[in-house]
């Protein structure tokens, strides 16, 4: 789940954000990103990542191609016992001030302080990742987000389907709570703030230092070597599927996480408003599972009982 540039499929989506202090960069959030992306549009795409944090780079985006199990690594330590389971350089060209078009993995990434700046910077995308924009998608994120640098990973074809996790550490804006880019829009077009959508995400949430017996811990089947001042030892998490929910990112305060308090996890929309997750109807039945086809089979009980009094005696 996230905003494309033209029209597309994401599934099995992967999120994590974490809070950690890095020996050389001090007290960071890293965010981590992976899904299964099908492109429907007839030439390339891109993805878009409003980032929560006070500047970016091309320095902030994290080389994990030795490493390309690390997110799924992560879900597989929450799951229940049994489940098994290079960033180039600087492309050459004149971007716009404030643009940084680079590689990183699969993707070619457009990066900018100011969304709207980011068609004028499409020039020095590879013509077979450079998608279609629609003007008003970066206008919803200039009016949006300001102040928030956007991600516009481009892909074609062929790389969506072997895209490994995207990885970057910041300086977050919000000292207070840990935010998931997670706004839903698959057409090319801006995302309707209002909308219901249907995530099919893992979030995972992680801390340097958190209380004793917090969370679960994390077997990484490849030591991360350079990366593992930015992952955690611990974590905590939890999948949001099968549910409808409000368009917008996921949210999380710091003081909940740290109590490892997943069940707080909420949606922030776009107009800035927080949320529950499920609504509180929906989480009553989510809550009882046999509340669902309980209340189905007494509805057909009470269908066929009146269809039956009105065979005997008529209308």
């Amino acid at each position: 789940m996230c905003v494309s540039a033209a029209p597309a499929e994401f599934s099995g989506t992967i999120v994590y954000v974490g809070r950690h202090t890095h020996p050389e960069h001090g007290p960071v959030e890293v965010l981590g990103y992976q899904n299964t992306a099908v492109n429907l549009a007839d030439g390339p795409n891109a993805l878009l990542l409003h980032l929560p944090a006070t500047g970016m780079s091309s320095a902030n985006f994290l080389d994990t191609g030795d490493t390309p199990y690390i997110l799924r690594d992560l879900v597989n330590s929450l799951r229940p016992p049994g489940w098994a389971a290079r960033a180039g350089g600087v492309a050459p060209g004149g971007a716009p001030a404030g643009v940084e078009v680079f590689d990183h993995d699969v993707y070619t990434v457009v990066l900018a302080a100011d969304p709207a700046a980011i068609p004028a910077a499409l020039q020095e995308v590879p013509q077979h990742k450079r998608p279609s924009l629609a003007p008003e998608l970066f206008r919803f994120y200039a009016d949006t987000f300001p102040g928030y640098p956007v991600a516009l990973c481009c892909f074609d074809n062929a790389d969506a389907r072997r895209a490994g996790p995207l990885l970057m550490w910041y300086r977050p804006i919000f000292a207070d709570r840990l935010t998931v880019p997670a706004l839903d829009a698959h057409s090319g077009g801006p995302p309707d703030p209002d909308a219901l959508v249907r995530p099919d995400h893992w979030v995972l949430v992680g801390l340097d230092d958190p209380p004793e017996g917090w969370g679960a811990p994390v077997w990484y089947r490849r030591e991360p070597g350079p990366l593992a001042p930015f992952l955690p030892r611990r974590v905590i998490g939890r999948e949001v599927t099968g549910v409808s929910v409000r368009n917008g990112d996921f949210v999380i305060s710091l003081a909940d996480a740290r109590a490892g308090r997943v069940d707080r996890l909420g949606r922030l929309t776009a107009k800035g408003e927080q949320v529950p997750l499920i609504p509180p109807a929906e989480t009553s039945i989510a809550s009882r599972p046999w509340l669902r086809p309980v209340l189905t089979a007494l509805a057909l009980v009470l269908v066929v009982v009146f269809c039956s009094w009105l065979l005997i005696w008529g209308p």
